[in-house]
């Protein structure tokens, strides 16, 4: 096992460098990157203020305004714009100034010292930022994580148990019913009923604790905090439990229609002690091995619209308003994150099938 564990790993720097290589350069290539929207940003600004010097200056009405506005804006370059020596040094300042090749390599250098640098709008660096956003998007995914496991598991083990009975039947019906509801229509409705929509006020609406948070006691913090994540919890968990639950319910069905099972019922075990202790074991293979990849869910699978209906600064609303941006700090440092933190847990996930299943040997491939 340490022998494949090692290969992996060094099988991860050219993975590593050509994912990151590629993404950069297309990135990077393509149109609207932040110059352009700092140039334009900035257009904007000084065509605004011509205009009001004008009507300032002629007192003129409203159409006369639209007027100057529309012409002040057509061309950042033309009269009132940006000289070409102001270009340049906003293309210095942002470190466009350099051949890509160089700024690839810059930020290669930087990043495996875990220098992300700062942000090119926001006036803070890329971990501040990351970290900052971090407590709502671990907040959703984790305890939305934990629920649908502690929920699925259990119930897709009782559903094998009782498969084709009524209790089957009906959990199967409502687990695939709430799969059809969208998440962002689920929190909406949740916000009309129980937020100060149209019926009940009783829960917060915005931010991940209330504003007198720091002068609450140690349980007024914890029932702070619950309350004002049950309802973005429960929009996101809605559509959750078909997918696990089934595969559960399939897996456990398969393991025990086998002949070990019908052996071990032949030899009087009980059939608690069939289920958890040989088939538990191998039906969770799939289940248990997968868990690393649900814990990228968790830091990286943030929901942008439940963080938009329940007003939450997370990282899913960080990502979108930095690409819209074009802020290649944040989106470099997001993507450098989360591939080398994929590439190690798909490795952890190949080693934790070699744990529960001894049989299972990759190395031997």
């Amino acid at each position: 096992m340490i022998a494949y564990i090692i290969r992996r790993l060094l099988l991860i720097i050219p993975t590593f460098f050509a994912i990151i290589a590629i993404n950069f350069f297309i990135i990077q290539l393509a149109p609207g990157g932040p110059v352009d929207q700092y140039i334009a940003a900035q257009s904007g600004l000084a065509a605004t203020s011509v205009m009001q010097e004008r009507l300032a200056a002629s007192g003129s009405e409203v159409n006369q305004a639209r007027d100057i506005s529309a012409q002040e804006a057509s061309g950042y370059r033309g009269a009132g714009g940006l000289t070409k020596e102001e270009i340049a040094e906003i293309e210095k300042r942002f470190g466009f100034d350099k051949p890509i090749g160089e700024r690839f390599w810059e930020m290669l250098k930087n990043y495996l010292q875990f220098d992300f640098g700062e942000s090119l709008f926001r006036g803070k660096g890329v971990f501040e930022l990351i970290v900052e956003r971090l407590p709502v998007s671990i907040s959703l995914g984790l305890w939305s994580l934990l629920i649908v496991y502690a929920i699925s598991v259990p119930l897709g083990i009782r559903k094998a148990i009782t498969n084709g009975s009524q209790f089957d039947g009906w959990t199967t019906t409502v687990i695939l019913a709430a799969s059809a509801i969208p998440a962002f229509l689920f929190a909406v409705l949740l916000v009309i009923l129980f937020a100060g929509g149209s019926f009940f006020d009783w829960f917060p609406l915005r931010g991940l604790t209330s504003n007198n948070w720091e002068s609450l006691s140690v349980w007024g913090k914890i029932t702070d905090y619950f309350w004002h994540m049950t309802l973005p919890i429960l929009a996101t968990v809605i559509g959750s439990f078909a997918g696990l639950t089934m595969l559960t319910k399939n897996l456990f069905l398969d393991e025990i229609n086998r002949q070990y099972v019908i052996t071990a019922r032949a030899k009087g075990l009980t059939e608690n002690a069939i289920l958890y202790k040989h088939v538990f074991r191998n039906a969770m293979l799939l289940i248990v091995s997968g868990f690393p990849a649900a814990i990228i869910g968790v830091f990286f699978g943030s929901s942008l619209i439940i963080e938009i209906i329940f007003s939450l600064d997370g990282l899913g609303l960080l990502f979108y308003e930095t690409t819209v941006q074009r802020d290649y700090p944040v989106i470099f440092a997001t993507l450098y994150v989360f591939t080398l933190v994929g590439l190690i847990l798909n490795i952890l996930s190949d080693v934790m099938y070699m744990i529960i299943d001894p049989r299972i040997d990759f190395e031997s491939r």
